[in-house]
């Protein structure tokens, strides 16, 4: 299974950034698509999550209302549209997918990361 992240890079507090999770299609179609995030220093952390039928979306309490996570069904992307960042939001992020409907810290997939420096 390939998850292949994407879109990190440098921004001040205040900006936006928007991540991509490519993955086939059979992934895309079926499976819940998670981003999650490690700090320096910290543990991983649950960002989002959405389910393969995009029904529902679920939302860490630190990013609620700021980030979306979205499927796109056109390029097999599942994103993660971030606006006002903070510096606390810089990690480095992950893209990961299970088979299951529940939303697990477990994932059965993970892509590699993508670092994200927000700056104040």
């Amino acid at each position: 299974v390939q998850l292949q992240a994407s879109g990190g890079g440098s921004v001040q507090a205040g900006g936006s950034l928007r991540l991509s999770c490519a993955t086939s299609e059979r992934i895309f179609s079926s499976y819940t698509m998670l981003w999650f995030r490690q700090a320096p220093g910290k543990e991983r952390e649950f960002v989002a999550a959405i389910r393969w039928s995009a029904s529902s979306t679920y939302y860490a309490d630190s990013v609620r209302g700021r980030f979306t996570i979205s499927r796109n069904s056109a390029k097999n992307t599942v994103d993660l549209q971030m606006s006002s960042l903070k510096p606390e939001d810089t990690a480095v992020y992950y893209c990961a997918a299970d088979p299951r409907t529940i939303i697990t810290a477990n994932p059965r997939y993970w892509g590699q990361g993508t670092l994200v420096t927000v700056s104040s």
